[in-house]
C-alpha cells in the first residue's frame, strides 16, 4: 500500500504535551526565585538545586540507560553542563536579585531567537520562512502580554537584565548544542552527564555560602518554593526539555519559552481574581499562531528554505 509523499505525519501530543508542562510550571520560577532571594543569598538557591536535581536526573538516568559516554565525548558533555548549569543558574539568579520579576519574564521570549539564529547558523536546523514566522509571532505574542512599558531601567536592573540576556544566549547554546548528542544517548543520559559537571562547577563556587546559610530561618512555605525549584524547574523539566528536543527540533523547544508569561496570566486569573483583557487575549492568540507555525511540518520536503550560504 502505497502511502502518499504530501501527507505530514501525525501531531506528537505528548510532545507538546510535556512542553506545555515545562513552561506552565516554570511560569512560576520568577516568583518564586524572588521571593526566596529575601531569604536566601543567591549561591545558596543554586547548590540547592544542584544537590537534589542532580542525583535525582542521575538515578532517572541509571535506570532507563547504564551507559557511559567514552572519553571522547566527555568535553561536549562539560561544555553543556558549563552553559546549561553552572552559567545559564548563574546568570539568572544573580540577574533576578538585582532586578525584577516582571523583567525576567519579558526577556525570556529572547531565547527562541537566539535558538534560532544559532541553529541556522550552524547548519543544525533547516530554517524556513514558515518557522521565521512562527518565531517572530510567538515573540511579539509574549512581548504584547508582557507590556515591555513596565521593564525597570534603575542602574541595578540594567546589570541585571545584562546578567538575564547572558543567561538567554548560554541557554540557548545549551539548547542547540545537545542535539548532536541526543541523536546518539538517550535524553536522560545527556541531561545527567551535563548536570554533572556543570553541577559540580556550581558546588565548587558555592560551597563557602553554602555552609555559611542558616537554612533554619525558612518558614514553611518558603521551604515549599526550595523543594519546588530543586525539584520541578531544575529536575524533571531539564529532563523533559531533553526529551522533547530529541524528538523535534531546537526551535520548537524554545519557541515554547514565549507561554510563560500565559502560563504566569493564567495563575494570576485563576489563584489572585486578575481578569484578562484584549492585550492579554491578542497575545495568546500569536503565541499560538506561532507555535503552529514553527511545529508545522512541511508536506515536501523540497519547500523553500532560508539558506545560509
Amino acid at each position: 500500500m502505497s502511502t502518499n509523499p504530501l501527507t505530514r505525519p501525525p501531531i506528537d501530543w505528548r510532545l507538546h504535551a510535556a512542553l506545555l508542562f515545562v513552561q506552565v510550571t516554570f511560569g512560576a520560577f520568577h516568583v518564586f526565585g524572588k521571593s526566596l532571594l529575601g531569604v536566601l543569598p543567591p549561591l545558596a538557591i543554586v547548590a540547592s538545586r544542584t544537590i537534589v536535581s542532580a542525583p535525582l536526573l542521575l538515578l532517572l538516568a541509571l535506570s532507563v540507560d547504564r551507559s557511559i559516554p567514552p572519553p571522547r565525548d566527555l568535553a561536549r558533555f562539560a561544555l553543556l553542563g558549563f552553559l546549561g548549569i553552572f552559567a545559564n543558574q548563574l546568570f539568572y539568579i544573580f540577574g533576578l536579585q538585582m532586578t525584577t520579576a516582571i523583567n525576567a519574564a519579558i526577556l525570556m521570549p529572547s531565547i527562541p531567537v537566539f535558538v534560532a539564529l544559532l541553529a541556522w547558523a550552524r547548519g543544525a536546523e533547516r530554517m524556513t520562512r514558515l518557522k521565521v514566522l512562527g518565531v517572530a509571532l510567538a515573540v511579539a505574542g509574549a512581548l504584547a502580554m508582557l507590556d515591555v512599558s513596565k521593564v525597570t531601567s534603575a542602574s541595578g536592573s540594567l546589570w541585571g537584565n545584562a546578567l538575564l540576556l547572558a543567561n538567554c544566549i548560554v541557554y540557548a547554546l545549551y539548547l542547540v548544542l545537545q542535539r548532536d548528542l541526543l541523536l546518539r544517548y538517550h535524553p536522560l543520559t545527556v541531561v545527567s552527564w551535563a548536570f554533572g559537571f556543570g553541577g559540580l562547577g556550581v558546588l565548587v563556587v558555592a560551597a563557602p555560602t553554602l555552609v555559611r546559610t542558616d537554612f533554619s530561618v525558612l518558614s514553611p512555605a518558603s521551604w515549599l518554593a526550595l523543594a519546588y525549584i530543586a525539584l520541578i524547574p531544575s529536575g524533571v523539566n531539564y529532563a523533559l526539555n531533553s526529551w522533547a528536543m530529541g524528538r523535534s527540533s531546537p526551535a520548537l523547544v524554545a519557541t515554547y519559552t514565549t507561554l510563560q508569561p500565559v502560563a504566569a496570566a493564567a495563575l494570576a486569573i485563576l489563584f489572585l481574581g486578575e481578569r484578562a483583557d484584549l492585550r492579554e487575549a491578542l497575545g495568546f492568540a500569536l503565541i499560538i499562531g506561532g507555535l503552529v507555525c514553527v511545529s508545522r511540518k512541511p508536506a515536501n520536503p523540497e519547500c523553500p528554505a532560508i539558506r545560509t550560504h
